[in-house]
This record gives structure tokens, sequence and C-alpha cells, in this order.
């Protein structure tokens, strides 16, 4: 200040006002900053701890705050996603040259502050992702600056103000985001307001009404418009917009011009539309013919959705010079005529739905020569003649549904070749013949339903090797034989339906014995014997029917039969027992009575006999396998190594060119053991290939690869990684895996960890995938040929496939169990190395999944990984990391869940509620109650997997049994999710 006494009187005094004005704004700032951290409830994350005042920072230096270099006034707070509760606080408004408000996806609840429309030099406000109510202020309307406006995915309402897009001749405006809110009224826009700048219009999943207004009609940098899912309705507006790039419409009440009559305007307005890619227009009133100069759409068009309309008229053959279209959705409509031949021009298609039509004719042959289709859906219509065998051609192809149609002839062997498919419905045709053996793809997943055709002849055995098909329909045709006892092995069956055939011979056994089955009808049948007692004993069986059949004998009282009624068990005369309508069982003779007890009494002199022989030759067989235990390994060895010459040889050099010499920008991931990259085989098999660290071959490395070697080639579920092949060479050791392009669970429960825009599933794919895994493991422990504790059980060690089904991976820290038992007093099966994990040298698994009884030095058991699961659930549910737990409170997740269990935890389910809710349409609006109930039991479940003690934890076919239910119980959610988001949203060197 000495400067100052240089100065006149005056210019003193000026400057003093001046120096004491900056003061007093730069301590506003810091005050509003203060009254808003008094608004925060919890900040999990502690992203607010140093805004104090007794820190010796600069409030500019605070986190998620950034300031003006020379006024040091407060210019940006960005705060996005750390999970923080509170109010937003009303003083924020005295940051005047506040531009940048961001605090999207946290849990700030309660009403937008009015007061926050004095911040006019305000150019970005996202508030998305929150649990924000009531209505819009229409303060707002008075950031004459603002750019981008995200007050998406909250729980708005009311109507939106009159003049928050446009308050003058033009507005500034190139983001709005309202989507998924409850929004009433219209879309409040004038004519003669220029939005010159704007690029994005979402207003998708409100309950807007009216037209689309024609300001909006003529932003020429607009390129996304996204209006569906509310209940706009008039004529489909014709576009003058150059730039647009994706135009969503969807469900609602929208015409076509002239009466609902003519399509043709509104495809000609984007005659200068050169950026269109995707139009969605499903599910709203449509009227009309597709016209024929649909064809004249620029060719970057890639998605074209027209389904669920009244659109009536033939399939125009120009749609064909559509070159880069991927998905073609007509389904739904009153569409007739034949599928036009030139659709195999579409070389690029890969999804075509034209269900739910009058289409007649024969399905082209030509959709073979189309390489990347996988998704054929051309059911209920009247098509006919035979399914072409050019579908052969079709590798990538995963779904064909051709049922409700007019189809004939057989059914092509060929279909074998389609590696990848996982659902056929073939159903309701005049399809005759025998059931190729081919087509038992073992690989398919979900469905295989042939039923109400003209099939005859036995079942073909290769149906056995099905053991990841979900379910299996072959019912109303004229099969015959018996029912194979080696049906048995399609261990992944949950629904089987062999009903209306002329089946013959007793119910196998082992259908019983099907470890997932809920479903089995037989009925109308010729099946005789007794009623297998597999079938009372299963704890999944839900349904099932037997009736009509030769069956015998008496009826079972226990397991599913203990609440089924005798309408499953009609036509069957010599059935009795104690369910309503059956006659009751006579009591046996007296000597029959006795008849056991003599055959008992008779063979027991036997026994005495032969058990003294049986004794001496145990012993010494004992001994001669305790003293060549060695040779045991090494044939067992031997074993494995002819098995894998049945693996695709792939070559170290092949490897090498695959992963483009194991460069970086192939690397997908890296632990204690080894690197994992990603590449391309010459027949454009992306693999991702996991390499081991030479440095360790030597020790633990070594006993890892062989483990996981072991577990991968003798494991097939479909939740299980399966192995491509192996490449070892003295200073190279490598898995080939297939890539998981969804990466795994962990990377979409914490996507801001890795700055990825992947978004939170929501929880009907999280109780899907948790059921995958639940399923998986339960394989592990219990049907597995050999048994397997898998030890380290967590988010990263689930990978996502294409359609996001789970699959566990990274065996390398496993255990083999002999025999069929997995208790602690089984001797584990263990390799050279000794236990270790990826965290720590003397414990299994990774920190926040140990089980507390390996701190103790027991050994590696079921259940263990159990416990591992539990904290997986608990994880799932919360969207905190185990570890976090630990550093932070010195408690692992599973007590902090606990000390909150069962009258405090409101917000842990409030948390999960909203976390996992779904964009569009909100299924937990719809059913919040059917969520709540699940997300409660899940924590449930997971507190019973976590207990202290092993013995009080279930096991995993108990926990796979329960979350399957879980699953079934959110079906009906489910549904309404794939109608929202549709299929195209969705050996040695």
């Amino acid at each position: 200040m000495r400067f100052l006494f240089k100065l006149p009187s005056f210019l003193c005094l000026i400057v003093l006002l001046l120096f004491n004005g900056t003061f007093s704004i730069l301590e506003d700032n810091k005050a509003s900053l203060l009254a808003f951290k008094n608004g925060i409830f919890s900040d999990p994350k502690n992203h607010l701890e140093n805004w104090n005042l007794d820190s010796n920072l600069h409030f500019c230096n605070w986190t998620g705050i950034e300031c003006n270099n020379v006024t040091h006034k407060v210019v940006s707070i960005t705060l996005s996603g750390n999970s923080i509760r509170g109010i937003i606080s009303p003083f924020l408004s005295n940051l005047s040259s506040l531009m940048i408000l961001d605090l999207a996806d946290n849990f700030f609840e309660g009403q937008i502050p009015e007061e926050l429309g004095s911040l006019v030099n305000l150019q970005q406000l996202s508030l998305k992702g929150n649990l924000l109510t009531g209505k819009i202020p229409k303060e707002l309307q008075n950031l004459n600056k603002l750019e981008f406006l995200h007050l998406g995915s909250n729980k708005l309402q009311g109507e939106i103000p009159e003049l928050l897009f446009c308050n003058g001749s033009s507005s500034s405006l190139r983001y709005i985001d309202l989507s998924n809110n409850s929004l009433s009224g219209k879309i409040p826009l004038k004519n003669g307001c220029e939005m010159k700048y704007l690029v994005k219009f979402l207003l998708w999943s409100n309950k807007l009404v009216g037209q689309v207004p024609s300001a909006l009609l003529n932003s020429t940098k607009l390129e996304w418009l996204d209006l569906g899912s509310n209940q706009l309705s008039g004529e489909l507006p014709v576009m003058k917009m150059p730039s647009l790039v994706y135009l969503y419409l969807f469900e609602n009440e929208f015409v076509s011009h002239d009466g609902n009559t003519n399509l043709e305007p509104f495809f000609a307005s984007f005659s200068n539309s050169s950026k269109l890619q995707e139009i969605d227009l499903a599910s709203n009133h449509l009227g009309g013919e597709i016209p024929s100069s649909i064809g004249d759409l620029h060719a970057n068009l890639s998605e074209l959705h027209l389904s669920g309309n009244r659109i009536h008229g033939s399939i125009p053959p120009s749609i064909s010079k559509l070159m880069n279209l991927t998905v073609l959705n007509l389904s739904g409509n009153l569409l007739n005529g034949t599928i036009p031949f030139e659709f195999g021009r579409l070389r690029k298609l890969v999804n075509v739905q034209l269900s739910y039509n009058l289409l007649s004719g024969g399905i082209p042959s030509s959709l073979g020569e189309i390489q990347p289709l996988s998704y054929i859906d051309f059911s209920r219509n009247n098509l006919s003649g035979s399914v072409p065998e050019t579908l052969a051609k079709l590798s990538q192809l995963r779904q064909l549904s051709l049922y409700g149609n007019h189809l004939s002839g057989t059914i092509p062997p060929s279909l074998g070749k389609c590696y990848n498919l996982d659902f056929l419905d073939l159903s309701s045709n005049q399809l005759s013949g025998v059931i190729p053996s081919e087509i038992a793809v073992r690989t398919m997943k979900f469905y295989l339903n042939l039923s109400r055709n003209h099939l005859h002849g036995p079942l073909p055995l290769e149906l056995s090797n099905m053991d990841m098909v979900l379910a299996i329909d072959l019912s109303s045709n004229n099969l015959s034989g018996p029912i194979p006892s080696q049906l048995g092995n399609c261990i992944a069956l949950e629904n089987l339906n062999l009903s209306d055939n002329s089946f013959n011979g007793p119910l196998p056994i082992s259908i019983g014995q099907l470890p997932y089955l809920q479903t089995l009808d037989v009925s109308f049948n010729q099946l005789i014997g007794n009623i297998p007692e597999t079938l009372q004993t299963s704890s999944t069986l839900k349904q099932l029917n037997i009736s009509f059949n030769k069956f015998s004998g008496q009826v079972p009282d226990m397991g599913v039969f203990s609440w089924l009624t005798m309408y499953s068990f009609l036509g069957n005369n010599g059935l009795c027992g104690s369910i309503t309508g059956l006659p009751k069982c006579r009591e046996r003779h007296k000597f029959n009575k006795l008849l056991p007890i003599l055959l008992c009494s008779s063979g027991v002199f036997v026994l005495c006999i032969t058990g003294t022989v049986f004794v001496f030759r145990s012993k010494t067989r004992l001994n001669i396998s305790i003293l060549s235990r060695r040779g045991f390994e090494e044939y067992e060895q031997q074993t494995i190594d002819r098995k894998e010459l049945k693996y695709p040889r792939i070559s170290y050099r092949q490897l090498v060119d695959a992963t483009d010499g194991f460069s970086s920008s192939s690397l997908i991931g890296s632990g204690r053991f080894g690197e994992v990259y990603k590449g391309i085989l010459p027949d454009k098999t992306k693999i991702a290939v996991k390499v081991l660290k030479p440095i360790r071959t030597a020790g633990a490395i070594s006993g890892s690869f062989k483990r996981e070697c072991q577990v991968l080639k003798r494991t097939r579920h479909r939740n299980l990684i399966r192995i491509i092949t192996t490449c070892s060479r003295p200073d190279f050791n490598a898995l080939v895996l297939p890539l998981m392009t969804n990466g795994s669970l962990e990377s979409y429960l914490y996507p801001n960890d890795r700055g990825s825009s992947i978004r939170t599933p929501d929880l009907v794919q999280l109780v899907s995938i948790c059921n995958d895994v639940a399923q998986g493991v339960a394989y592990l422990h219990h049907h597995s040929p050999i048994r397997v504790v898998h030890c380290d059980i967590k988010p990263s060690n689930i990978l996502l496939d294409d359609d996001m089904t789970a699959l566990v991976t990274d065996f390398g820290i496993s255990r083999l169990i002999i025999g069929g038992d997995t208790n602690n007093n089984i001797p584990s099966y263990r390799n050279e190395s000794t236990s270790f994990s990826s965290t720590h040298g003397l414990l299994c698994g990774s920190v926040g999944y140990i089980a507390p009884e390996y701190g103790l030095g027991e050994r590696a058991s079921t259940e263990g990984d159990v416990f591992s699961f539990g904290v997986l659930l608990l994880e799932v549910v919360t969207g905190k990391h185990p570890t976090d737990l630990v550093s932070q409170q010195g408690a692992g997740l599973h007590e902090w869940v606990k000390s909150h269990y069962p009258h405090n935890l409101e917000d842990i389910v409030n948390e999960a509620m909203e976390r996992y809710s779904l964009p569009r349409p909100n299924v937990a609006k719809q059913s919040p109650k059917l969520w709540r109930e699940v997300i409660f039991e899940l924590i449930e479940l997971g507190i019973m997997c976590t207990q202290y003690t092993p013995s009080f934890r279930p096991s995993m076919v108990d926990v796979a049994h329960e979350m399957t239910r879980l699953k079934g119980h959110l079906s009906n959610s489910s549904m309404l999710l794939i109608r929202e988001a549709g299929p195209a949203n969705d050996g040695g060197c």
C-alpha cells in the first residue's frame, strides 16, 4: 500500500474503495461456496473435504472449483458423478461470474432454486441424473448466455417455461436435454424464434402434447432430435434440417399427410439431409404406403424403424438402394406382397424384422449373401416355400425366427453351420421330415422351438450336446421312440416341452436331475412306467404335465407334486395317490410286505462273503493308489494333452500378427501375472490373448497357467469363459480366449473410474448378470466334471458378451477338488504352487472379497466362493468398492451393510433405485414396489452369503435358485425394457 502515499488524496480514496470492494466480492464467493456445502447431507467420496475455513488452500483451489486468473472470481463448479446427496443452495446465485455449473449424476433433491436465474453469465447448466422435483423455474429463461442446458433424468413435472428456449428473436442454446422427466403441456417455442445454434434437442420420455413447433424445424445446425415416448400428435413434421443425423419420434400419436394416407412428403423432406443416419417412427398411428422414394434417402442411413404402425402395401424394392442400412424394422404393420429379392444388396444389414405383417411368397435366397446378418425375424406372416439353404452362409447369424408361417419341406441340416446361432424358432409351420442332428448347435444359448410342425422320427442324440440352451420345445409333431436319457446332459435347460407326440418307453430319471429345470411337459404321449423320483427331489421344478400317457404307480407328494392338481395327471389310468381326484393307492398284501425283508435277509449272507473279498482288494488298491499318485497325475496330464489336439492350433507367429506384435495399442488389461491383448485372426475371429509374464514362468505363474488350462478345458457352461486354444513355448505361455467386446462388470459398475461413457445397467440387467454368475459358479461347485473353487470372484473377473450375458473368467488361482464333495474335509488338488492371489501372497482372492476363514489359514472352499459372491451382490446394490469401506471405516462392505440391516436400509435402497432406474421408460416408476422388494432381497441374500461362519452360508446351488427366482420376479419389467430398447438399441504353437 506504500504507493498510495505518492498519489493525490482523492485518487487514494478511489483505489481503497476498489480494493475493499474486490475483497468483499471474493469473500462473498467463499461464503457462497460454504453455504452450498452446508446443504450437503453426504459426500461419500469426500470431494468437498478441503472446502473449509481452516484450510490453507485458497477457495480457487478447492476441489471442483475454477476461478478467473485475473479477478479470482469463481467461474466454474464441476462436481458431477460423485454420489453427493443434498440440496442445491440458492446462495450459488451470489457467484455473479459463474459460467459453468455441473452437478450432474449425484443425489441432489428438492427443487431447482429460482435464484439461479440471476446468474446472467451462466453458459452451461447440467443438473441431470439427480432427484430434483417440482417445476422448472421460469427465472431460468433470463439466462441469455446459456448454451448448454441438461436437466434430464430427474423427477421434474409441470409445463416447460414459455420462454425457456428462446426469450427473444434468437437463442444461444446449443444443447437442450429435458428428457426422462414428467413434463407436460406443449413444447414452448414461439414462431419467429431462430434456433440457429441448436445442435441437440432431447425431450424423450415425458408427457408432452401438441405438435412439433415449426420454429424448431428450421434449425439448420440441428443434428439430434429426440421427442420419443411422449403424446405428441398431428402430421409428421416436414423437416428442413440439412445437418440432421438422428431423428427419434417413436411412441407418439403422429399420423401421415393427406388424412393419414401419404408418407411421401415426410421422406421427401430429407432430400438435403446428407448426414442422416437413423430414423425411428415406431409405435405411432402412421398410415399409407412406404413410398418408392424412400430409396432416395442418403446412403448414410443406417437404421430405419417403422414398426407398430398401420402402414400397408408392399415393400418397395428401391429400399435396397440404402446400401449402408444395418437395421430395418417394419414389423407390426399391414404390409403385403413379397419380400423383395433385392434385399440381398443390403450387404451391411445386421438386423431385419418383418414380423406380424401379411407378407407372402418365399424367403429370398439372396439373404444368404449378407454376411453381417445376425438377426432375422419374419414370424407371423403368410410366407411359404422352404427354408433357404443359403442361410447356412450366415456365419454371424444369432437369431432366426420364422414361426407362424406356411413354410414346408425339411429343415436344412446346413443350418448347423451357423455356429453363432443362439435362437432358432421354426414353430407353427408345415415342416416335415426328421430333425436333422446337425442343427443341434452346441453353443445355442437360448431357444430351440420346432413345435407345431409335421416332424417325425426319433430325437437325435446330438440334442444332448446342447449344454447351454435354456429352452427346447418340440411339441405337437409326430416324433416317436424313447426319450433319450442323454437329454440330462443339457444342464442349462430350464424349459422342456415334448408334449403331443408319440414318444414311448419310460421317462428318463436324468430329466429330473437337470439342475435348473423349471417346466416339463410330456403330456399326450405313450410313456409308461413309474414317475421318476428325481422329479420330486428337484428344487427348481415349478410346472409339470404328464397327462394322457400310460404312467402307473403312486404319484409322489413332495416337491413340485405338493401343489400340482389332478389336471397334470389326467389320462393315466394306472396312477394313484393322495392328490384330489386320483384314486387312493391300495395297501399291498402282507406277503408282499414281508418279501423285501426276506430278500434282504437272504442277501446278507452273500454280502458277508463278497464284503470280505472287497475289503481285502480295496486295501490293496488303496495302497497302490497312494504309491502311484504321481503316476495318476502323469496319466491325467497325458489325457489332457491328447484332448488339446482337438483345439485349433494357433502358432506364435499368428498371435504376433493378430495383436500387432503385442503392441500397447492392443493392450486391454494387465495384472500381476500377465497382460491381455485384443487381436483378430485371419478368419476375422476376434480374440483375447492372455500372455503370462515370462519372468515368472518358472514359479507360480507356471502353476497358474496349467491350472487355468485345466479348468477351462474341462468345464463347459454358458456362463463360463471358453478357451479357444493355448500356446506354450519355453519362453512364452498364453491362453487364447474369445474377445468380450462389452468388457467387464467392473467397467459398468464404475464407469467414471476410467472416464468411460458407459451407462450403468438397469436393475433387470444386473439381476440377470448376477444370476449368470451364480449359475456359472454353481456349475463349478456341483455339476462340473471336475469340481472347482474359483477363489477370486469379483466384478473385473466377470466379462459380458454381446448380449450382456455374464461369463466368469480368470481361473488362475482356482482349486480343483477330487471327488463329488466340496466340503473342507475333501483334500484339495494342488499343483506345484501354494495358495496365492493377485493382491497378497498368502490369501486366496482379492482384498475386500476374501472370506474371513482364509485369514485363519483355512483351505480354499466352496463356502469361500459363496462369501465372495455375497460381497459382489452387496457391491452391485450399493455401488461401493469393498476396499473403499475398508480404508475409510476399517470394516468390510458386508459389515457396513449389516450395520444398517434391517431397519436402516432406506437410504441404501433409495440410492439403488435411482442408480439402476431405466432411461426410457422408467420401469422403476411403473412398479417401484416390485423393484424395492427385489433390491431388499438382494441385500438379504448378500448378508446370508457373507455370514462369518462358513457352515451358515447357503450353497451356491441354493444361491443360484434364489437368483433365478428374483430374475423371474422381474420378468414383466424386463419385457417392458425389451419393448422400449428394441433389438437395435440395443492346441500348442
